[in-house]
């Protein structure tokens, strides 16, 4: 389908005279007139733009340039007759041979027609097809060799050719009708004609059809064939026109009803106006009265002004009105530059966090220290806080502390399944339902840019294909780059130095390394027994008496019951679960009270199996030295220190058998390996028969097989089972151990010192073996901790034997064989 461009060139009009029919022929169009061939073989050449004269077509060209006027003035003197042929491209000015159609039309020079303002109007009476054999002259003007291309005139009186001929005026009239939208009747037009052959070369000629198309309808020498290939184009085109009328007039309809909403939406305002203004205005107004309150730098001012102005330009009915709302509403509620005024009177701040966290001075001294330099450096640009250590130990609620302590607004904004990088960074605004990252949204919460921000559980961060929300936070954290945000909603920076973000994690081994690098940690150790004993009468035996409405005249507990309940009843290094079980003795009570069967209660150690049920836990104790083989080791859990029990066996076999069992994970297994393979090759400095390695089969096992055990620190506790079991002999009484082992016989350091010796402590131990490194970690250890403990460090695997294991053999010590010397 041809462009537009193409028809606008054709002067559609020119196909119509006065009276609205065809231009009239000077003389009677005959077959014979169209056929007429002639004598001359070089004629002056007159070449068209965007236009093909068909024979017996009269037709008024308008002559612009110079050489081609000269061609037709010189043709007409000489008797008016001249090759008309069409351009390939209408703006080539000087055309050659090959820039022309082959075939044309001789056509004779009727009149000339020179107008006031200097253009030149020629009428041509095409005769007979001619082809260009060549040019061979170009100047003054074109001067072409031709030879006839007479038609067949084969639309011959028929029932046929009568169809053909009733098709093409028919389609032709529909044509000009749908072209003219009906400004021209194309009955009026498309005149009943006595020659079939005139009617079809002078529609070919007329209608603007695209110019290669009639470059096809002249080539065919048959009138028949080119009726055919009329009747096609001008289904075509009928049905082009047809959509494109049907095109425009939906689009004036929808032109008229926006027009129709438009007054409609004037008419409404001016109700609304009457009526006390229009709800639209009243939120500008709002917008700008919240505008003139902010303290902002003059960049942040520029864009609000410049977002307002775009909302006040936009129709309210508008897609994106409501965006530019919510996106305007969120800007002017955003805290900036507001801040709340610090308390750096770090006695108010110590007093505070005594009153709300019993024990854990070295990370009060921490946090102290902190606020001191905040108070004299008057920044924040220092490593972020992170809390580390198990569930219930206080790390949440110390951030609400250092929030009261420094009478600032608190948030906390809980990271644990976080995997969208949107949360964090917010969306675009342009998305449906798009909002600013959490970041955000919770200083627009408290109004205040500079709260205590606590991140808590950042160790449980994921990412997915949504992003990766920690390389957000990297953002977030760093100091160096915080006091310019960039979140994707507001589409500008928003300073976040002021925030003092405390983060808060179970454990450091998922969290990223860059982000990790960006935060002080602090470790938050779980409670000693005796530290929570005192929390819950300090803290949380009030809290549920005031929650469960009783009195403490009403409610006591008795001494020791604390205790039983710690002991017996939870298993964790903070007090969540202690909490939860006072709780529940208080709704025991409460009910009792409410329904008079009690007035008052003391509870005992005696009651709790009939508020609580029977104890779940039974405390891990020292199970003595009677066996050999079985020696006592420490281990650090997610919920505070255990003990364990390495146990060794031997049975008899061929010696190449090591079975371990337990649970245990792959470095677990691996420290028994070392610990063997050592005793093979210093058999005996250890004071090890050899040959009983060669004899026997060995089996170390852990016990509670269904706890997954891991980590190198059992590695001096499964060297001593062994060597006890090996030598038949006891280990030290009341003697517990922990470090990882080399098969060069070194003894390393390991962590979770803390938590080990509580755990050694709750189980009556009094002795306890560690490495020579880990002295440091005991000395930072308050006295109160290790009080009643004696600490034996050690640098070799010989040294822990040395001092483990005992001369005196056990009670029914395996008498092992000594094998027979073979003499020949």
């Amino acid at each position: 389908m041809f462009n537009f461009d193409q028809r606008d060139n054709i002067l559609f009009s020119s196909m119509f005279g006065e009276e609205g029919s065809f231009f009239p022929a000077f003389e009677e169009v005959t077959d014979e007139l169209m056929s007429q061939e002639s004598s001359l073989e070089m004629v002056p050449i007159l070449p068209l733009r965007n236009m093909i004269l068909f024979p017996g077509v009269m037709l008024p060209v308008a002559i612009g340039r110079k050489r081609t006027l000269k061609a037709v003035k010189e043709a007409y003197k000489k008797g008016g007759f001249i090759g008309v042929f069409c351009q390939k491209d209408g703006q080539v000015d000087e055309p050659e041979f090959d820039d022309l159609f082959n075939f044309g039309a001789f056509a004779q020079v009727k009149k000339i027609l020179e107008g006031p303002d200097g253009n030149t109007t020629v009428f041509l009476q095409a005769r007979n097809r001619i082809r260009l054999k060549s040019i061979v002259k170009t100047d003054p003007y074109l001067v072409g060799q031709i030879e006839p291309a007479t038609e067949k005139f084969d639309l011959v009186a028929g029932t046929e050719s009568e169809a053909v001929v009733a098709a093409v005026r028919d389609l032709a009239t529909k044509f000009i009708n749908a072209y003219t939208s009906g400004a021209i009747d194309g009955n009026s037009v498309i005149q009943t004609s006595g020659n079939p052959s005139y009617l079809v070369n002078s529609i070919s000629t007329n209608m603007p059809f695209p110019i290669v198309d009639k470059g096809i309808l002249i080539e065919f020498t048959s009138i028949r064939d080119r009726a055919y290939k009329l009747l096609e184009l001008l289904a075509r085109e009928t049905q082009f026109q047809e959509l494109k009328n049907d095109i425009q007039s939906k689009t004036r309809v929808e032109i008229d009803q926006q027009q129709r909403e438009y007054f409609l939406h004037n008419q409404i305002k001016t109700i609304q106006d009457e009526l006390g203004g229009s709800p639209v205005e009243k939120e500008i107004v709002e917008m700008k009265e919240k505008a003139a309150k902010k303290v902002w730098s003059k960049e942040v001012e520029e864009v609000f002004v410049k977002e307002l102005m775009k909302l006040e330009r936009m129709n309210p009915a508008a897609a994106d009105y409501g965006v530019q709302v919510n996106y305007l509403s969120t800007f002017v509620d955003l805290p900036w530059n507001e801040y709340t005024v610090d308390n750096f009177d770090l006695k108010h701040a110590q007093k505070v966090f005594d009153e709300d966290h019993y024990g854990l001075e070295k990370v009060k001294e921490r946090i102290l220290e902190y606020l001191a330099v905040l108070k004299l450096k008057g920044d924040l640009k220092s490593p972020i806080l992170c809390l580390v250590g198990p569930p219930g130990v206080g790390k949440t609620s110390l951030g609400k502390s250092i929030a009261r302590a420094l009478d600032r607004k608190y948030v906390r904004m809980s990271l644990g399944g976080l995997h969208d990088e949107a949360e964090i960074r917010g969306h675009r605004k342009t998305y449906i339902g798009a909002m600013p990252g959490r970041i955000l949204q919770n200083l627009k919460k408290v109004g205040s840019s500079n709260p205590v921000f606590i991140l808590d559980e950042i160790d449980k961060v994921t990412s997915d294909f949504r992003g990766d929300p920690s390389s957000a936070l990297l953002e977030v954290l760093d100091p160096e780059q915080n006091f310019a945000f960039h979140d994707n909603f507001l589409e500008i920076d928003y300073d976040l130095s002021k925030v003092m973000f405390v983060a808060t994690a179970n454990s450091l081994a998922s969290i990223a390394g860059p982000l990790l690098d960006r935060m002080e940690v602090i470790d938050v150790s779980g409670y000693l027994t005796e530290e929570k004993v005192e929390i819950a009468n300090r803290h949380l035996v009030p809290r549920q008496l005031e929650n469960h409405g009783l009195k403490k005249s009403v409610m006591k507990f008795g001494k020791g019951t604390i205790e039983t309940i710690i002991e017996q009843y939870t298993r964790e290094s903070g007090v969540r679960s202690l909490d939860k079980k006072i709780a529940k003795v208080m709704r025991r009570i409460a009910m009792k009270v409410a329904t008079g069967d009690i007035i008052s209660a003391k509870v005992t150690p005696k009651d709790l199996k009939e508020l609580l049920g029977v104890p779940r836990y039974t405390r891990d104790e020292y199970q003595g030295n009677e066996f050999a083989g079985v020696v006592t080791g420490l281990a650090w859990t997610s919920v505070g220190g255990e003990i364990l029990f390495v146990e060794t066996s031997l049975s008899k076999g061929k010696g190449e058998r090591l079975s371990l069992t337990g649970n245990l994970g792959d470095v677990m297994k691996e420290s028994a390996i070392i610990a063997l393979e050592y005793i093979k090759s210093h058999a005996v400095k250890l004071g090890v028969d050899a040959s009983v390695l060669d004899h026997y089969n060995v089996h170390v096992h852990v016990p509670e097989g269904a706890i997954p055990k891991d980590g190198p620190s059992a590695g001096v506790t499964m060297v001593t089972s062994l060597v006890s079991a090996l030598r038949q002999c006891k280990v030290r009484a009341g003697i517990a151990m922990t470090g990882e082992i080399t098969l060069r016989g070194k003894v390393l350091p390991v962590g979770g010192i803390k938590e080990k010796i509580l755990a050694a402590k709750r189980a009556g131990i009094t002795e306890i073996v560690l490495s020579a490194d880990n002295r440091k970690d005991v000395e930072e250890i308050k006295d109160l901790y290790v009080k009643g403990l004696v600490f034996h460090y050690v640098e070799t695997i010989l040294d822990v034997v040395k001092y483990a294991i005992l001369d005196e053999r056990v009670n029914d010590a395996i008498e092992f064989e000594k094998p027979v010397k073979v003499v020949s």
